[in-house]
């Protein structure tokens, strides 16, 4: 069982952003994220429920999107490095972002409704 769990309302919010067209793993490790000052990649696995590569991978495109930092955390010994992972910019602009995507689908989806009718008139 995860030491961290997300709450309802991020489940929900994790819902609702995957239909708005995320990928499932970046969703819940945004969410994750934005509500912490600082997080490692740990800590994400295990409140997240996603496995270590799959972090990486989120983690990876959401520093693409300029949505999250990384920092090299320093470590005693050997192993796997530790990285802090913050937001890059407040969640407000990054769901204004999301809402942009959403807006630009609806209108293909208007455009594509539209010319299928403008086709069946002219066919048929």
């Amino acid at each position: 069982m995860a030491e961290e769990e997300l709450t309802e309302e991020q489940e929900e919010l994790i819902d609702r952003l995957i239909r708005a067209g995320l990928q499932k793993n970046i969703a819940r490790t945004l969410v994750f994220v934005a509500g912490k000052d600082e997080t490692k990649s740990r800590k994400i696995e295990s409140a997240t429920d996603l496995r270590q590569p799959e972090v990486s991978i989120a983690m990876q495109e959401l520093r693409e999107k300029g949505w999250v930092t990384k920092r090299d955390i320093k470590k005693e010994g050997k192993g796997r490095p530790v990285h802090g992972y913050t937001l890059d910019k407040p969640i407000e602009e990054i769901l204004e972002e999301v809402e942009e995507k959403e807006k630009e689908r609806i209108e293909e989806i208007k455009e594509n409704i539209d010319r299928i009718k403008s086709l069946v008139d002219s066919i048929y």
